[in-house]
């Protein structure tokens, strides 16, 4: 979690050891199956918010097998043999459990459990009882931050790098938006002149503690959690302004700052379950996985690939449900090896890197490619020196990617308020094409700097400020791509380009047909299903029009 654990107490780490009990760990048990008793895929309001339900038709999503949840008989079988059920994942369709080594030989033994399907997550447990539970829910976590100058003051300069203040003039503060964030405590938060109004208006809908469920406080831990909500919910004038700060907030501690094991992965993932089942929009998380305290969990290079890593697999399926993922790329630095952790090398969501004032690549910005090529990180924001609320009585700064991936929630807040209807590929098309390097993109600043205007406005591959002309038509939309027609224009040929959500030419040919009378007619190769572009020329006639290939 960018670093932090370099500046952790020794007293966080003898926190854990004594909650673990020898021989007794924590496990997923992955199960083959998913049999439904009182759960159906026809009545989807029995496990998911209307909320999610409509999410999922604005972004022509269908309803499966993960949606539905893990299987109660499996539960009751696995419980009446391990020391307790932490939480169970639909998305995995797991449980997640403390047991001894004697216990899960049994677990082993049901039929129903994946041959292959245990793996150990973490050594040792906590318990729910009171010393320990006050020992951990009031110890903060200590971050050690960069100083101020006097020249860090103004948060003006990280508002203006991404266009906040004329978001705001347009009335655009994330109203109607909701946003979880996803970090290991939020100390303070309660506290803080600047967020006052998230409670006085009862902006913080749910909160949620993944590491130690029974603990029902995320105003606890440290203050990393607190300094990322900060840039994207605070509204006080004489401190901070951050973008979207009449949005609505779902707060999840999932990362446990006093270890490192595969089980913060599943957190995510199981709170990114909880997220998509109230309906939240966005969820931005600062947190990055690699190595572990284990070096067996550890992941390699080669695993980046957006498919191997379970944050960066929950990361993928809540992007394929209509939610954009907003997460920091990484804090390991490099300008040529690859040092993005996941799950920054998901693809379908939002890795952001960090600039620093003079807008060149902040030296600990973590960089790409993805393992299977892709650029990394998409977007950056302002990473070095950034202002933001930490503790109870005054701002500081601090440095991170963990402090410009906020931002660009903050921003895609405001853009999803003011263009309800767009889908979540459609945002992140409008906000790459409106980064300052989005005709050169690189693994460094990938796609560069955002700016609220252009993507609000349109300018490149432009299909939101230009109305479509009459006469032209592109059907069926959305289409499988095998058949595709296209009334254009009044000649006899055209030249037709395909762009992905990216900018990028897919497909790109010299259009006939008999008559201007008659459509073009054209069949798209075999592609991923998504939000793409058409381009249309003929002569001076240039014109962009928004498909969805299924």
């Amino acid at each position: 979690m960018d670093n932090i654990r370099r500046f952790i107490t020794a007293v966080s780490l003898i926190i854990l050891s004594a909650a673990a009990v020898k021989g007794q760990d924590r496990y997923a048990i992955h199960y083959k199956y998913k049999p439904q008793e009182n759960f159906h895929l026809d009545e989807p309001t029995a496990f998911l918010s209307q909320k999610a339900i409509d999410r999922r038709e604005r972004n022509a999503v269908v309803l499966d097998s993960t949606d539905l949840p893990v299987s109660e008989q499996y539960i009751d079988a696995v419980k009446d043999i391990v020391i307790n059920v932490q939480y169970n994942s639909k998305w995995m369709n797991a449980s997640i459990v403390v047991a001894t080594d004697e216990q899960i030989a049994a677990v082993k033994k049901l039929p129903f459990v994946e041959e292959e399907g245990i793996e150990l997550i973490a050594k040792g447990f906590y318990t729910d009882n009171r010393e320990q539970r006050s020992n951990i829910l009031n110890h903060p976590v200590r971050i050690r931050l960069l100083s101020k100058t006097k020249d860090e003051e103004d948060y003006a300069f990280q508002n203006n790098l991404i266009g906040i203040p004329k978001m705001h003039a347009e009335g655009l503060t994330g109203k109607g938006v909701t946003i979880a964030v996803f970090d290991g405590g939020f100390l303070n938060t309660d506290e803080i002149e600047g967020m006052k109004h998230l409670f006085d208006n009862n902006q913080i809908i749910a909160t949620r503690d993944f590491v130690m469920p029974w603990s029902g406080n995320v105003f606890r831990s440290e203050t990393h959690g607190t300094a990322a909500l900060s840039l994207i919910a605070s509204n006080d004038a004489s401190t901070l302004v951050a973008g979207a700060y009449d949005a609505e907030y779902v707060l999840c501690i999932t990362e446990d700052v006093a270890s490192e094991y595969r089980i913060e992965e599943y957190n995510w993932v199981r709170a990114a379950e909880f997220a998509d089942s109230l309906g939240v929009d966005i969820i931005s998380s600062s947190l990055g996985y690699m190595t572990f305290n284990e070096s067996s969990m550890d992941y390699k290079k080669s695993d980046l690939d957006g498919e191997t890593a379970i944050i960066t697999q929950g990361a993928t399926m809540a992007a394929d449900r209509g939610i954009l993922v907003v997460n920091s790329a990484g804090n390991e630095g490099s300008n040529s090896e690859t040092t993005i952790s996941a799950p920054a090398d998901a693809d379908g969501i939002l890795s952001v890197g960090a600039v620093n004032q003079g807008l060149t690549k902040a030296s600990f910005s973590s960089v790409g490619p993805t393992a299977d090529g892709r650029i990394k990180p998409d977007v950056v924001a302002l990473g070095r020196s950034v202002r933001l609320w930490q503790g109870a009585n005054a701002t500081t700064t601090a440095s991170g990617t963990s402090f410009s991936a906020p931002q660009i929630s903050a921003l895609a807040a405001g853009l999803w308020q003011g263009k309800p209807e767009w889908t979540k590929d459609e945002l992140i098309h409008y906000i790459i094409q409106s980064s300052s390097q989005f005709k050169n993109p690189d693994n460094q600043l990938g796609y560069g700097i955002p700016d609220f205007e252009l993507a609000y406005y349109g300018e490149i591959l432009d299909v939101v400020a230009r109305p479509e002309v009459a006469n032209t038509k592109i059907y069926p939309n959305p289409t499988d791509g095998k058949e595709l027609f296209i009334q254009f224009g009044s000649k006899e040929a055209c030249e037709f380009t395909l762009f992905n959500q990216n900018g990028q030419v897919i497909n790109q040919d010299q259009l006939e047909r008999s008559s201007n009378d008659v459509p073009y007619e054209v069949e798209i190769a075999k592609v991923n299903s998504g939000f793409y572009v058409v381009q249309l020329m003929e002569g001076l006639n240039i014109e962009r029009h928004k498909i969805i290939i299924k």
